[in-house]
């Protein structure tokens, strides 16, 4: 490693602040203008593209459009644990839409030729770096950082084509996730488009109005006692926050060494589970792609009375008019809350033992699909993540 040498990041980039968009023409509704914004940042880095805010106006330079492939890093984080602070994300392609460059999201721009990009993008998704950039960072319930802060990271830079190699063998990794990820789109999609075209456009007339709970039992959380939190324990602890739509979030959860004796033994979860967000963004459905994680309370599991029916309430609850039905009940002031009793007993058109047989057998190969790419995700997703630091470090080389 003698050919590595140490630089400060700000000897080879700078970082261009964002535009403050106005408030008023902010909007969840869809248009062309996309605001990047630090809820589009996965915790780990990469782009997270769901729960976009729009721009409802063109009053804003063409110099705060950002293009493919830019570089993005977050400048403030909302969430009291700092999770995404300072990491890296490449914008994406999505036809007939333009990236608006907002404030509290930096532009990462290349002032070297002596760096690839692509390691330095890398460099900026690894532990120690945000590590770096939290403890530097200011605020209390809202942290912040700053390019100055940003350019004053040190680190070992490789010679230039061993820096390629490095970004080449993660960069393909992620590739395969992200195929993974448009796949499970698709797949999604797809499903709901034949359980709406099934069981809302084609609904019978003598199907019975029944109840949520005449075909899915909720069973609740668990509370775990902070006190038995351990740093590498063998099973991590699905919260709220672990709940996303349609998939799991397990970056930074708690952990636990020891089952609790009082501990119901549904709250061991199994891979295939169906799991609900009862607390702040309510009605949050996604599927359990690995083992050793645990219910936590303000988190419901949903269990089909009937096996056969797993397709039919995965699909059932990620209905976008179901989502929306399920928040509008959610109650509280400072944030929403679900009852699970209230979710049992809503009322729900109930199909005909043959047409639940028939959508079991149509639809549980999607689930089935589903699963699968999950799981593989999550095995490509640990080894990029293993490799990582190793190939940043220079513990683990890699050839030209």
């Amino acid at each position: 490693m003698n050919e590595w040498k140490e630089y400060k990041l700000g000897e080879l980039i700078d970082v261009k602040h964002g535009f403050a968009f106005k408030g008023t023409y902010i909007t969840d509704v869809g248009n062309k203008n996309i605001l990047v914004t630090p809820g589009n940042f996965h915790i780990g880095g990469g782009f997270k593209d769901t729960k976009f805010k729009y721009y409802n106006s063109n009053d804003f330079s063409d110099e705060y459009i950002l293009n493919e492939g830019d570089i993005v890093v977050t400048m403030t984080d909302l969430s009291k644990d700092s999770d995404t602070l300072g990491y890296s994300a490449k914008i994406p392609k999505l036809d007939g839409i333009q990236f608006l460059h907002n404030q509290r999201v930096g532009l990462v721009q290349f002032k070297s030729e002596i760096a690839d990009k692509d390691f330095l993008y890398w460099l900026m998704r690894t532990r120690d770096y945000q590590s770096y950039i939290v403890g530097s960072a200011s605020g209390t319930s809202i942290m912040h950082t700053s390019p100055s802060r940003i350019k004053e990271y040190e680190f070992f830079l490789p010679p230039l084509s061993e820096q390629k190699s490095i970004a080449a063998v993660l960069s393909s990794l992620d590739d395969k996730i992200d195929l993974l990820h448009r796949h499970n789109a698709t797949l999604e999609k797809m499903a709901e488009t034949l359980f709406r075209q099934w069981f809302v456009e084609e609904a019978e007339e003598d199907w019975k109005v029944g109840k949520v709970n005449d075909l899915v039992e909720l069973l609740s959380g668990f509370a775990f006692k902070s006190s038995s939190f351990v740093e590498s324990g063998k099973y991590r602890l699905i919260t709220i926050k672990g709940v996303q739509d349609g998939y799991l979030e397990l970056n930074n959860a708690d952990r636990i060494e020891v089952l609790p004796n009082k501990m119901p033994d549904y709250c061991k979860l199994d891979v295939g589970d169906i799991l609900l967000s009862l607390t702040g963004n309510v009605g949050r459905c996604c599927l359990v792609d690995t083992s050793d994680l645990l219910l936590n309370q303000r988190v419901a599991k949903l269990h089909p009375i009937n096996e056969r029916d797993r397709a039919f309430t995965y699909f059932l609850f990620r209905q976008p008019q179901f989502k929306q039905t399920l928040e509008d009940m959610g109650k509280g002031t400072a944030q929403s809350n679900l009852s699970p009793i209230e979710t049992a007993n809503m009322e729900l058109l109930i199909p005909d033992e043959g047409k639940l047989i028939e959508f079991s057998t149509t639809a549980t190969p999607f689930l089935n699909k589903l699963l699968f790419n999950k799981k593989s995700i999550q095995t490509l997703s640990n080894l990029r993540d293993t490799l990582l630091p190793k190939l940043m470090s220079g513990e683990v080389r890699v050839a030209e």
